[in-house]
């Protein structure tokens, strides 16, 4: 399989850009990473750009499907946790990540925190990955319903994240099958949280090329928000040919 992506990032109505982006490929293997910086806890670009940097790097070395998401994320936790030791003012980084991984007809989600990984299918979205926070977790348990989370007080209070030391690292990963015509989209919460399922599908729909599929999302992104404080939104989209 092929893929036709396109990657979005701006810092919204921020004084900094704490998300990050990348891709890596070779053949008909890709990788595609993002990643959302914590700014509340201190220097959340520096958390980004070294898990983005880290996962790129281990993916581009050639590691098979099974081996990386077994180590990834550990060792992108272990990468974060050097630095705090290095240089004390890094002590407060956090970030999130979201990774996707497609190698032929197979497919591989890493995620941690709030940043998602939607999958479509046929035009519709078949899955996404769930946040690792409070409103999700109330969402689960039946006390919200899904439409509550882009608006709950606690939507930014995340349970996990990397670079926190509070606990053993708790990521997750899932496989599945790839095939052509289906989509993916990465986004931080910053993106997600403007831009409904609903519209993401209309758009999908709407627009064959990942680039104007994006650019379809982030004027809804930013039309969505008028009036509001926007945080950072950052954004991948891929679509599968061969």
């Amino acid at each position: 399989m092929k893929t036709d992506h396109y990657i979005f990032t701006d810092k919204g109505g921020r004084p900094l850009n704490e998300d990050r982006a990348d891709w890596a490929g070779s053949g008909d293997r890709y990788c595609f990473i993002l990643c959302d910086g914590l700014g509340g806890h201190g220097m959340g670009d520096r958390a980004a750009e070294l898990v983005t940097a880290y996962i790129k790097e281990r993916f581009l070395a050639g590691e098979g499907l099974e081996t990386f998401a077994a180590g990834a994320l550990p060792g992108a936790q272990a990468a974060l946790r050097s630095a705090q030791a290095a240089d004390p003012r890094l002590k407060g980084m956090r970030t999130t990540a979201v990774i996707l991984c497609i190698e032929g007809d197979r497919g591989l989600a890493l995620h941690i925190g709030d940043s998602r990984l939607y999958r479509f299918r046929g035009g519709k979205i078949v899955s996404r990955t769930r946040d690792h926070s409070i409103p999700q977790v109330l969402c689960m348990s039946g006390e919200i319903e899904e439409s509550e989370i882009r608006s709950h007080p606690d939507r930014n209070k995340l349970l996990r994240a990397l670079g926190d030391d509070s606990e053993e690292l708790r990521c997750e990963s899932f496989s599945f099958d790839v095939a052509e015509g289906d989509a993916f989209l990465l986004c931080s919460d910053g993106f997600w949280e403007p831009v409904t399922e609903i519209e993401m599908e209309r758009t999908l729909a709407e627009e064959p090329k990942a680039k104007k599929w994006l650019a379809a999302m982030v004027k809804l992104a930013v039309k969505n928000s008028a009036g509001k404080p926007m945080d950072n939104f950052t954004a991948i989209a891929v679509k599968v040919k061969r």
